[in-house]
């Protein structure tokens, strides 16, 4: 949810019951994390550290050598996240839906899985929840491959995400508990496929916008009716939202860069050639082929630096053609942005579109700008929080509230 897109929600009177509850605390803008990825975000927020002691880099991360690509869970996680602090002080937790929390966690409590959980079946704490979330019909996360084919039902296969999600929120939050997180995917969702006809206008929004929005400040409403008038409450994003103007292969400009050697026909990015110098993972990582740390590793300690220099001042002066504008806004060196005890695990360097760039890590398509079902990407600026009896006037990103819950616990 953009910070900027809440204020005109907010103002054109298609979310009464967030009104409400907007006026009864303080909203503000906040900054996600490098790189804009909701498994990396929400990881900072649970374990109140950066990717450099947390250990979780992106949706997709690697083994260096032997060379392996593998999806993340909560069991590559390096650092106990707030439920599990929480738990360990006896407090009760119940915890929905938030990112990496699959497989599943034991807390003094109740936990649903995320988006990554492949059977609600293994996806409960404790197992026997799974049975009413199948006999409700729970969906886990929308099908994003059905917007490909048919938005319409992709639409609907969203609002009825939404509704069941709410309604065992619903349930659950009738129940003890001193800690409740809800994570709302279905926002996302719509924004990824949705972004541009989110408004018909400048300033009217579309008729599918109002039934979206309309329907989640309806559930909003009906979840704040079940709260005390003294609990502390967090609303946030963990990152902002922009409309796509193209997405952006980036290991096709490190082939056509000569930094990136690899066969034509190939679709596995381990197959790249000895001789190459670097190879990237979406969105915007980039792994030098270091000698002695990569399988295939040529790059010297002596050329790792300059190595890296040339690599960002290409980045830099990478143009789009169309309008002779950049594409990438930062290079970051990994030092810049990442400290602790697992930053050998992380990329050597990030590069930070300009907005409008969605930066893409595939190696099946020889097209350096292509164009997909998605039309909405993620933003580092414009997320948003919201506290109710809850300071946030320190909170400046996702990161940052992690202290602020465990101090609002001891008072």
């Amino acid at each position: 949810m953009p910070y900027s897109l809440m204020k005109s929600l907010l103002k054109s009177n298609v979310i009464p019951n967030a009104k409400k509850i907007v006026e009864r605390g303080k909203m503000k803008e906040i900054t996600s994390v490098y790189p804009v990825i909701s498994s990396v975000a929400w990881t900072s927020y649970a374990a109140g550290v950066n990717p450099g002691k947390h250990g979780i880099y992106g949706f997709v991360d690697r083994t260096s050598n032997p060379f392996e690509l593998f999806i993340p869970t909560s069991g590559d996680r390096k650092k106990e996240p707030i439920w599990k602090v929480l738990s360990d002080k006896e407090k009760k937790v119940t915890v929905i839906n938030v990112p990496i929390t699959y497989p599943v966690e034991k807390v003094n409590g109740k936990m649903i899985s995320c988006f990554l959980c492949p059977d609600i079946k293994k996806g409960t704490y404790p197992v026997e929840l799974a049975e009413s979330l199948e006999n409700m019909g729970y969906i886990i996360d929308p099908d994003a491959w059905l917007a490909r084919s048919d938005k319409q039902k992709f639409f609907n296969q969203i609002m009825k995400a939404l509704e069941k999600r709410f309604e065992v929120s619903m349930n659950l939050i009738e129940e003890d508990w001193d800690y409740f997180q809800l994570h709302v995917m279905e926002t996302d969702r719509h924004m990824h496929f949705f972004w541009d006809s989110i408004q018909d206008t400048e300033h009217e929004f579309h008729e599918q916008t109002m039934l979206f929005y309309a329907k989640l400040d309806q559930y909003i409403g009906e979840l704040f009716k079940k709260l005390n008038e003294n609990d502390a409450v967090v609303v946030l994003s963990d990152h902002g939202f922009c409309g796509i103007k193209k997405e952006v292969q980036l290991n096709e400009w490190m082939v056509q860069e000569g930094l990136l050697m690899i066969d034509e026909d190939t679709t596995d990015i381990s197959k790249l050639y000895s001789n190459s110098a670097a190879y990237s993972l979406l969105p915007g990582r980039i792994y030098i082929n270091l000698e002695g740390r990569e399988e295939k590793g040529t790059v010297s300690e002596a050329d790792y630096l300059q190595t890296c220099e040339r690599i960002k001042e290409r980045l830099l002066e990478f143009k789009d053609p169309e309008t002779n504008g950049n594409i990438i806004n930062k290079v970051f060196m990994r030092d810049e942005i990442y400290s602790g005890a697992v930053t050998a695990d992380a990329p050597d360097l990030i590069a930070h579109p300009c907005n409008g760039y969605d930066l893409k890590g595939f190696v099946s398509s020889r097209e350096l700008f292509a164009h997909s079902a998605l039309c909405g990407m993620h933003t580092y600026e414009n997320a948003m929080v919201l506290g109710i009896n809850f300071d946030v006037d320190e909170i400046q990103s996702i990161g940052d509230i992690y202290n602020q819950i465990l101090r609002w616990e001891k008072l």
